[in-house]
């Protein structure tokens, strides 16, 4: 492969993945601001809280199954035409999202139509993940394979950028205006974003890695049965390792809205301006992972990524709890950059060498969404519900994200190095 073809794969999986990730993530900021109002309503603020988180877990639970899905024609037919299709159901769904009449105007189909687009979303961007990385992490070389599989990832700081940035710009509409119509424009922009998605994405080339199983006629005939069955060790570990993380940043960055919000009594706009300061620092700090995961391996920077995040899950609700701007958006900053960052940024190319080129689409989508579903649907939920049952105290959420670090700390001591190995 030319070093020109090299880049455009690079660069068009760079720009998809923060389309994608764009349309995903705007439903979390919209279930912690508005959704609880207009497609939950009820006379206890919290209860409507928990029934928004409930419906933006529902989009982690059908990641599984968008990973089963295109995991598998992946598999079979190749990386590049699930990415399309992937794209175009997630734009769909979050077009349409901005479109939904709401409890007001129709009553119980508001909320249950909304549910309904988030299974859509969440299909599409199980399947969206597995392809953007292979994409990329099939195509250079091992000793890179890091570095350039953080770049991928580099699409979910862009996307919370582009995502809480069209927020952020709504919400300073009047309140009135705002709750009437000014939270469905950042869904409606997605048309647009996927239009331009699509373009770059239409013009890539299929992987060498998947061009030579076809070659040998070694293309699975039901990989994820083949995983299951074979490698379940290997799927489990990929799960595991998804656990703290993916619960670090739900708490970080969805569930810390409403309690910002909400239970301390700030604006909206003290922490989404965290929220939008962590992503730009990720902008760096997830390609220097990068690098020194394919310098130090892996499992290095995974173990220190997990023994942070058992360490800081206390002084997260201090910090957060001062009610000082400043203080909150260094807070949420921390929390992502190295609860979050290091094992997203690392597992891009992780989880891919878990596994051979025949299944690796599946293997390493099923795990990775499989995990998001375990920890990261739940995790606003279960810490909203952990909040109203301690009345008010947030030592059960941070004893909740120790369990989980620790989960994913003895599954990173038993998963194999990888970096810098050849892979089938």
């Amino acid at each position: 492969m030319s070093s020109s073809d090299r880049k455009q794969i690079i660069w068009s999986s760079l720009i998809g993945s923060t389309v994608e990730w764009y349309d995903f993530l705007i439903y979390g900021t919209a279930s912690a601001l508005v959704f609880g109002k207009l497609f939950f309503p009820t006379a206890d603020p919290l209860v409507g809280t928990i029934a928004a988180f409930g419906s933006y877990a529902v989009g982690f639970l059908a990641r599984p199954l968008g990973g089963l899905i295109f995991g598998h024609y992946g598999d079979k037919l190749g990386r590049k035409a699930m990415l399309a299709l992937t794209m175009i159901i997630m734009g769909l769904g979050t077009f349409l999202i901005g479109c939904l009449p709401t409890y007001g105007q129709i009553g119980i189909w508001a909320p249950i139509l909304l549910v309904l687009l988030r299974l859509v979303q969440g299909i599409g961007i199980g399947g969206e993940w597995g392809g953007a990385v292979l994409m990329v992490v099939e195509s250079v070389p091992a000793r890179r394979r890091g570095f350039f599989g953080t770049i991928v990832q580099l699409g979910y700081p862009l996307g919370v950028i582009s995502s809480v940035g069209a927020f952020a710009l709504a919400s300073s509409l009047p309140e009135a205006d705002f709750l009437a119509w000014g939270w469905r424009l950042p869904f409606l922009a997605s048309a647009i974003l996927v239009v331009i998605g699509l373009f770059v994405r239409l013009r890539l080339h299929e992987t060498p890695a998947f061009e030579k199983v076809k070659r040998q006629a070694a293309v699975a005939r039901l990989p994820v049965a083949e995983i299951l069955t074979r490698h379940p060790k290997t799927f489990l570990k990929a799960v595991g390792l998804k656990l703290s993380e993916i619960a670090y940043v739900s708490i970080v960055t969805v569930f810390s809205i409403s309690y910002v919000t909400g239970q301390l009594g700030l604006g909206r706009s003290v922490i989404l301006n965290g929220i939008l300061i962590a992503a730009f620092i990720e902008l760096f700090t997830l390609p220097l992972f990068g690098v020194l995961s394919d310098r130090f391996g892996r499992k290095a920077l995974y173990i220190a990524a997990c023994l942070f995040s058992i360490g800081f899950a206390f002084p997260l609700f201090w910090l957060l709890d001062t009610r000082d701007p400043f203080i909150i958006s260094m807070t949420v900053a921390i929390a992502v950059s190295f609860g979050q960052g290091i094992m997203f940024g690392i597992s891009a190319a992780w989880m891919p060498e878990l596994f051979n080129a025949r299944l690796r689409y599946s293997g390493a989508s099923l795990g990775f969404q499989v995990g998001a579903a375990i920890s990261g649907g739940f995790t606003p939920l279960i810490a909203t519900a952990l909040l109203g049952w301690s009345a008010g105290a947030t030592w059960p959420i941070s004893v909740y994200l120790i369990t989980l670090a620790c989960v994913t700390l003895a599954t990173t001591l038993v998963t194999p190095e990888t970096a810098g190995k050849d892979i089938d």
